[in-house]
């Protein structure tokens, strides 16, 4: 069994940290998301991801409540909606979402989308400086930014986000933005890190992969990740998998594990941020 112990961590550009893997809430809802958030903090995760979209805040918040587990050890996540971009309603929304969670601070706070044709990221940008520099959020961020996104906040604010959570896995690898996210100092987060299962975890290349190792095909694959110096953020709706998910640092993949893994046409299985809306 992983203890919190033994998952690394991963130092971020201000200063802080966030452990090295993480735990997704989406789309869990109701009793189902306040159980998950705390088995998967029982289970050794320190980094628990939601969003004011997920509408689970209320019941995740009550799951790191009531997980036994001190709250200053716990990262939690949430993001801006498209909906409250702008540099007031950004700043009304952080403050719904830090009621809903139950908390005092929040840890890490990302746009979770740059939504370019409302053109109002920058100026949500700027009030989450303003909420960092009161204490109110430990670390900013952002999700599903491009290079170009990213580049006009470091413009304007001259302020790079800390973390960028954004669609990989082995069928979407990015490797254009985790090598400007390098350049930059910003770490990669991946959504869908699984790439929603099924097709990837049933890859003949992936199973052979973690048959060496005596591991499941998601935990090749969320190793896989970490090699490439990602922050996965599965979600887990069962006990036993999600254990799996978080016990990752007892294998290593070679080299030629890592292009077997990840040797394979891209493509893109969510939104697009150039042109995805999400209110």
């Amino acid at each position: 069994m992983t203890s919190a112990d033994s998952v690394p961590t991963r130092a971020l550009n201000d200063g802080s940290s966030i452990p090295a893997v993480g735990f997704g809430t989406w789309p869990l809802k109701g009793a189902e998301a306040e159980e998950g958030a705390a088995d998967a903090l029982r289970a050794g995760y320190r980094l628990v991801d939601t969003a004011a979209n997920y509408g689970n805040e209320t019941e995740v918040g009550r799951g790191i409540a009531g997980s036994g587990v001190p709250r200053e050890e716990v990262v939690v996540t949430t993001k801006l909606p498209g909906r409250h971009h702008g540099h007031r309603a950004t700043l009304d929304s952080f403050e719904e979402s830090r009621r809903r969670l139950g908390v005092e601070r929040v840890d890490l706070y990302l746009i979770h989308w740059p939504l370019p044709r409302i053109d109002q990221y920058v100026a949500s940008w700027q009030a989450m400086i303003e909420l960092r520099e009161r204490g109110a959020v430990r670390s900013i961020g952002v999700s599903n930014f491009t290079p170009e996104h990213l580049g006009r906040l470091e413009d304007e604010t001259g302020v790079l986000p800390a973390v960028n959570q954004v669609e990989m896995h082995p069928l979407f690898p990015q490797d254009e933005l985790r090598a400007f996210h390098a350049e930059k100092g910003i770490v990669t987060e991946s959504w869908s890190p699984l790439g929603r299962g099924g097709e990837l975890l049933d890859d003949p290349a992936i199973v052979e992969v973690a048959r060496a190792h005596g591991v499941t095909p998601g935990q090749a694959v969320l190793r896989w990740h970490l090699q490439l110096d990602a922050v996965p953020i599965p979600k887990s709706g069962g006990g036993r998998r999600r254990r799996d998910n978080i016990d990752l640092f007892g294998f290593e993949l070679s080299d030629d594990e890592m292009a077997a893994v990840g040797d394979r046409s891209p493509r893109r299985l969510g939104g697009d941020p150039e042109h995805h809306e999400e209110f």
